[in-house]
């Protein structure tokens, strides 16, 4: 019997390599389909995983698509899947026309653009924030001429990715900017052709959670919620992810059924999805957003040290069409915690940062000394990150805390202060002072 023959659509980023290693570590043979830019990219170690890799134009869509599956036919692929949310239409379509198991290519597009997830929703009835599409700046000035937009509300593109572009109005006088911020914002990759909307939605107050979920044939298993960590101000960036997250059990119920909704709105039958919620003070949920992908910012590691759960082998296992071991195999918690920079300027030392060992299985340093930096407007500012894992969460969080209060960014500041929004975490003192992480 052959080995299964996997087809990663794009195998670059921290869950794609992942997906890449696990296939290979199990015997797989492994193949991928990027663009040639991003072919460039792939280190020595990844190519080695590869028995093949597609070159295709990926900003063609249609062409695109045709090309994945004469490949995937020529090398008798088991499995396609991708860790890319920009690729889950792709993916979808992908699937269907290989009779392998995916997502229903019809709906796909509204797991990735947010201007038709927020129609998807309010079809099926999922409770989500009032969301309006607009298609010019005149749109918003007729809203808040009309009296009908309420502060705080929200500014987003409608295909962005990262917390790239989104603001929280809280000033009518910032609106103008908040707007061209989400129009202006860089729109995908690979130069698919980008969604010029903007949506205007309204805040919601209370906690952020994520759901991590596998589906199968359309029965979707929880593998876990995940409390977040913000930064505060006009733009929410993600500085801490803590897993598994402990709700009570009504609402944890009251969550899962509004995550059901939203799976089953944007057509998530094969494989992962990764939804955002906020819980508000009277315990109701609204769904902010979801993807057909697990969750990033090293969720999926974090699964893995908190309940003994591989999330690679289970996406493998649903591409495969193949029952996923998703039963948690330990109880413990784990945390990351993300490093950010107080102000726009050279990096010049990050200190403080723990060693690696019991309790603290990953300390990473993403951006070099000398590189330009500034205030997390988008999750692709942060600097590094850390792990603290441990079977107790309230000794977790204090030891990450703890941790984080010994980190100490030291930037340079010789050029004027950024001044495309507030720092997402104030620092003190003067230019060129050493300040610490959040």
């Amino acid at each position: 019997m052959r080995a299964p023959r996997i087809l990663l659509l794009e195998a670059a980023g921290p869950e794609s390599g992942a997906i890449a290693r696990t296939a290979a570590a199990s015997g797989y043979q492994v193949h991928a389909a990027t663009d040639p830019a991003t072919h460039g990219a792939y280190g020595a170690g990844l190519r080695r995983l590869l028995s093949g890799c597609l070159l295709a134009d990926l900003s063609r869509p249609e062409r695109a698509l045709k090309d994945i599956v004469g490949y995937a036919r020529r090398i008798g692929a088991d499995a396609v899947l991708t860790a890319n949310e920009y690729l889950t239409p792709l993916l979808a379509q992908a699937c269907a026309e290989l009779g392998l198991p995916g997502n229903d290519p019809d709906r796909a597009t509204a797991a990735r653009d947010k201007a038709a997830m927020s129609e998807a929703f309010a079809l099926h009835g999922v409770a989500a924030p009032r969301t309006r599409v607009l298609a010019s700046e005149d749109d918003l000035r007729l809203l808040r001429a009309a009296g009908e937009l309420s502060l705080p509300y929200v500014i987003k593109p409608a295909d962005g990715a990262g917390s790239a572009g989104v603001t929280v109005v809280n000033d009518p006088a910032s609106a103008a900017g908040a707007w061209h911020a989400a129009a202006r914002s860089p729109r995908g990759m690979y130069g698919l052709p980008p969604d010029p909307r903007v949506l205007v939605q309204d805040y919601v107050e209370g906690t952020e959670y994520s759901i991590e979920s596998i589906t199968r044939h359309g029965t979707t298993t929880h593998l876990c919620a995940t409390r977040k960590t913000v930064t505060p101000g006009a733009h929410r960036v993600e500085v801490g992810h803590c897993l598994p997250a402990a709700l009570p059990p009504a609402t944890e119920r009251a969550v899962h059924q509004e995550v059901e909704r939203a799976i089953a709105a944007v057509g998530i039958r094969n494989g992962a999805s990764h939804t955002e919620v906020i819980v508000d003070r009277d315990r109701r949920c609204s769904v902010i957003e979801i993807g057909a992908r697990l969750g990033a910012g090293h969720i999926g590691i974090l699964l893995g040290h908190a309940l003994g759960i591989d999330p690679w082998t289970a996406l493998l296992d649903t591409a495969l069409d193949r029952p996923a071991h998703l039963a948690p195999a330990r109880r413990a918690y784990a945390s990351v915690r993300f490093l950010t920079s107080p102000r726009t300027g050279r990096l010049v030392a990050v200190t403080g940062l723990p060693k690696e060992g019991p309790g603290v299985p990953a300390v990473h340093l993403r951006t070099a000394v000398g590189q330009t930096v500034g205030p997390a407007q988008t999750n692709r500012r942060r600097l590094g990150h850390f792990i603290v894992t441990g079977p107790d969460p309230a000794a977790v969080e204090r030891q990450a805390e703890q941790i984080l209060a010994q980190i100490t960014v030291v930037v340079d500041s010789d050029r004027p202060p950024h001044r495309a929004g507030s720092p997402a975490v104030p620092g003190p003192g003067p230019e060129r002072e050493a300040t610490r992480a959040p």
